[in-house]
């Protein structure tokens, strides 16, 4: 097992950490148990993001630069969803279960609320257990599963639905 994360810290993305991304993002890609996509991103792809607008926060390590990623892109273009986000966390294989998730995703509560964002929702595996966890231990609650939502590898899966309401006091105790 990899050692503790001794200094991290977060910040807002740049374009510059396209490649950082991408690479953290392919991880998770690849293992399969957080995301229905299945095709690798490139930098050019990740940029895209950048250009768009999107809010994007990295957590760094040591020196050792991203080490986590946290975005939030919008909902729905349909005016009535608004101010809600759809988020998503990436942590690097060789630092999960350090905190970086934890940090990162904090990191992304806060900017969305000084942007003005109502909520941020996502959707999680079902047994997907350390995200729910962090989700849980930062406010976000569970409303229920999407069931056989989609399909990964030619599997029907579900998700658990989160949302954390964003106008309705501070961020629990970190």
């Amino acid at each position: 097992m990899t050692q503790p994360l001794k200094a991290l810290r977060t910040r807002a993305a740049n374009l510059g950490d396209a490649v950082a991304i991408a690479e953290i993002y392919n991880q998770g890609i690849a293992d399969r148990v957080a995301t229905f996509e299945t095709e690798p991103r490139t930098p050019a792809q990740i940029a895209e993001w950048f250009k768009a607008g999107h809010l994007i926060m990295i957590a760094e390590a040591d020196g050792t630069g991203a080490v986590a990623f946290a975005a939030a892109f919008p909902y729905s273009s349909r005016p009535c969803y608004a101010g809600i986000g759809e988020f998503s966390v990436y942590v690097a294989r060789a630092h999960r279960g350090h905190r970086a998730g934890r940090a990162v995703l904090s990191a992304l509560v806060e900017a969305a609320t000084g942007r003005g964002f109502h909520k941020l929702v996502s959707r999680v595996f079902p047994e997907n257990a350390a995200s729910r966890v962090l989700l849980n231990r930062l406010g976000f609650e569970e409303i229920g599963t999407h069931r056989r939502h989609g399909q990964l590898d030619g599997v029907w899966r579900d998700c658990v639905i989160v949302e954390r309401l964003l106008e309705h006091g501070a961020a629990p105790d970190l």
